[in-house]
């Protein structure tokens, strides 16, 4: 029989998170649970480092949660064995693992440690699925608009479809990657990967991977194209078959990865939104 100790995120996909973590009780139906809400529970990293070493951490909740988790932890890996159970509305990191909710339990140990971080405005974070800048931005800072004015799911397939179509505007952009720089213009996307996926199941960047040996990151720019040309292909980043399309998709590695816009637009880290920002740098 096993402890653990169960941090859930009672806000989590559409406020079911608490619900959701409960999942556990027929999973772990052998062992002692111990629930604790993590808007209470104050830093990750002190409440951690305060556990006996044998007993075990599930964190339930989504992208947004563990995003919180790595900035807590800021780069330190508890000696606990911590584990994942995906209690989110997107949960791209579990789709960037082929997995689902219903799959169970994922050890995070190895996912967490190494992360790259991010800095935009002055302000650095670790991040453990990506950095969107461009469309993907913009559906998140109105998917925040509409949150707040509605307790409905927010649908970020329909935000994107009206914001290529109406509201967002291409920029131009500068990538600079490992200190080679790179020039486009209408630039629609501009995300940084450490996984695959974002944006609830969007495949930007299929061939990134997560724990790549080389430590690299991954930046696609979707660029030259105007509204309705954008529109057509923006479907098959789903499938990650966008890149067919290499004039007007073309991905960079490296280590260093540096966006700067010719305008302000938001940006999102792992779903989090960041508004008016005309650059951000990517570190791995």
């Amino acid at each position: 029989m096993a402890s653990y100790q169960v941090l859930y995120n009672p806000s989590s996909n559409n406020r079911r998170g608490e619900a959701e973590a409960h999942a556990l009780d027929a999973i772990l139906k052998d062992d002692v649970l111990t629930y604790r809400d993590v808007m209470k529970l104050g830093s990750y990293r002190e409440f951690l480092m305060g556990l006996p070493v044998d007993e075990k951490v599930v964190i339930c909740g989504g992208d947004g949660t563990l995003n919180r988790l790595v900035n807590d932890l800021n780069g330190y890996v508890p000696v606990n064995e911590i584990y994942y159970l995906g209690a989110g509305s997107g949960n791209d990191f579990l789709n960037d693992l082929g997995r689902k909710p219903a799959d169970g339990l994922v050890k995070l140990n190895d996912y967490i440690k190494d992360l790259p971080v991010v800095t935009v405005n002055g302000k650095t974070s670790r991040f453990i699925n990506g950095v969107g800048y461009g469309i993907d931005g913009y559906c998140c800072e109105e998917g925040d608009r509409q949150r707040e004015k509605s307790d409905k799911p927010v649908n970020y397939t329909s935000i994107a479809i009206n914001g290529l179509l109406f509201h967002f505007k291409p920029v131009n952009a500068t990538v600079t990657v490992d200190g080679v720089k790179h020039t486009y213009k209408k630039v629609w996307l501009a995300p940084t990967m450490n996984g695959r996926c974002y944006g609830g199941g969007m495949m930007p960047t299929p061939d990134q991977d997560r724990l790549d040996p080389e430590r690299k990151l991954s930046v696609l720019v979707y660029h030259g194209v105007g509204k309705l040309r954008a529109l057509i292909v923006f479907p098959s980043i789903f499938k990650g078959e966008h890149l067919k399309h290499d004039k007007m998709c073309e991905v960079l590695t490296g280590h260093e990865i540096t966006v700067e816009f010719d305008r302000p637009t938001a940006l999102q880290i792992d779903g989090e939104t960041v508004k008016n920002v005309t650059s951000y740098k990517a570190v791995k």
